[in-house]
């Protein structure tokens, strides 16, 4: 019976771990180039935004990774026939992760799904939160599905890969051409 209890932590060390260690805001920017001309406006401006993640191991330690969803909103808005950017919000929402006997093949997934879904409220709230002490209201970011968002970028990655390797086909049989 005591063997069974001294075998349990260590198989639970052993097991996949993963937690998180810390979540802040690692940039965060505010630019109204027009202000206070912008606060007279009548018309609703154009808002785009735009979402991205990326990854990096921590050097100083084996289990520790880095991810940063980084969140650009951009409101712009028409007076007199010429386009003017009402304010431009550039924020990095960072975490530091530790992920421990995941397997290796699950990495990318657990770095580009579920850190970045961990982050992504806190830099919503950032995003707002700005845009309302700088007196213009709120925007919101809506729900973003990073499951999909990861499969995109694997088949874009996919797809230059099979481009490059094409490539390379081709110079290495002297069918590229030579400019």
């Amino acid at each position: 019976m005591a063997e069974n209890q001294n075998t349990a932590p260590a198989q639970e060390e052993n097991g996949p771990q993963f937690a998180i260690q810390r979540i802040y805001l690692k940039d965060a920017s505010l630019e109204m180039p027009h202000a206070p001309q912008i606060f007279l406006l009548q018309d609703a401006p154009e808002i785009s935004i735009q979402v991205d993640v990326e990854q990096t191991k921590l050097a100083d330690a084996e289990d520790l990774f880095e991810v940063v969803v980084r969140g650009t909103v951009t409101a712009k808005s028409k007076t007199n026939g010429q386009e003017q950017t009402v304010f431009l919000v550039e924020c990095k929402q960072a975490g530091i992760f530790f992920i421990h006997n995941i397997p290796q093949e699950h990495l990318p997934m657990i770095l580009g799904i579920t850190c970045p879904a961990a982050i992504y409220p806190y830099l919503r709230s950032n995003v707002s939160d700005l845009l309302t002490r700088a007196g213009m209201p709120p925007v919101y970011m809506g729900e973003i599905d990073f499951q999909a968002m990861f499969a995109q970028r694997v088949q874009q990655e996919a797809m230059q890969a099979q481009a490059a390797q094409a490539a390379e086909a081709n110079t290495v049989n002297g069918t590229g051409t030579a400019q």
